[in-house]
């Protein structure tokens, strides 16, 4: 199994984060098999795209909420990197108190 689990939605309280916040804060390295989805469907033609990442941030967006690291935004780049056999993914990391 490439996630830990598939999850549908947010199960976290919402953080508000902006884009200029989630910038600031360094990426990191997280395993592939430790993070939950927020998504359970992905778009191939947006996973297969060479530009998917241009206009946005080149890191995926973790959140981390009561020991587990929900993946935000990044779903595309996870599959990527797990059909390069890559079993880690370069992720900034919010860490939301609860």
């Amino acid at each position: 199994m490439i996630f830990k689990r598939v999850g549908l939605g947010r199960p976290y309280p919402d953080h508000g984060l902006t884009s200029q916040a989630w910038a600031a804060l360094p990426p990191r390295q997280i395993r592939l098999d430790e993070l939950v989805t927020t998504k359970d469907t992905l778009r191939l033609d947006a996973l297969l795209d060479e530009d998917s990442t241009f206009y946005g941030d080149l890191f995926a967006h973790v959140v981390e909420w009561q020991g587990e690291y929900y993946l935000e935004d990044g779903l595309h780049r996870a599959l990527r990197a797990a059909l390069q056999q890559r079993n880690v993914l370069h992720a900034r990391v919010h860490s939301v108190a609860g």
